[in-house]
């Protein structure tokens, strides 16, 4: 049985294993953690009778006008289950007073998300895989002291 759930206080880091699949540092459970509780709204799918998070998505935003969903994830066994759509519509909810919910994406799952009325347009990211490793780094990328 999945529950869905923005209430992140119920979850712990020994729910959070096995995300991040293909990423070359993936983030701590800790970090992870740290993510979904930071958030301006998180919610996560639990197995109830696993007592785990199978999946989650995130949003960041000023809680005016913007927000951005800057993470999705199923773990590889439950995908497919429609997991990621309710995570998807349940995060965006209430979200229509909102100018703009922004998510990038790799282009072969842009179709997936234009289910949910987002359009693809044009983007750029700055990524510093050092903070993957708990390291702080300055504005140009170096580590800081």
């Amino acid at each position: 049985m999945i529950r869905y759930t923005d209430d992140i206080a119920e979850v712990d880091e020994g729910m959070l294993h096995g995300f991040f699949v293909g990423w070359p540092q993936p983030p701590s459970a800790g970090q992870h953690l740290a993510v979904l509780r930071g958030s301006f709204r998180s919610v996560v799918a639990i197995d109830g009778t696993a007592a785990r998070v199978v999946g989650f998505v995130n949003m960041i935003s000023d809680g005016v006008l913007t927000a951005s969903i800057p993470w999705l994830e199923v773990l590889p066994g439950h995908q497919g289950k429609g997991i990621g759509t309710e995570l998807m519509r349940r995060v965006l909810e209430g979200t229509e007073s909102f100018y703009s919910v922004d998510l990038l994406c790799d282009a072969p799952l842009q179709p997936y998300y234009a289910r949910f009325g987002m359009a693809s347009v044009p983007g750029a990211t700055l990524r510093h895989p050092a903070a993957l490793r708990g390291r702080a780094v300055r504005g140009d990328g170096r580590p800081t002291g």
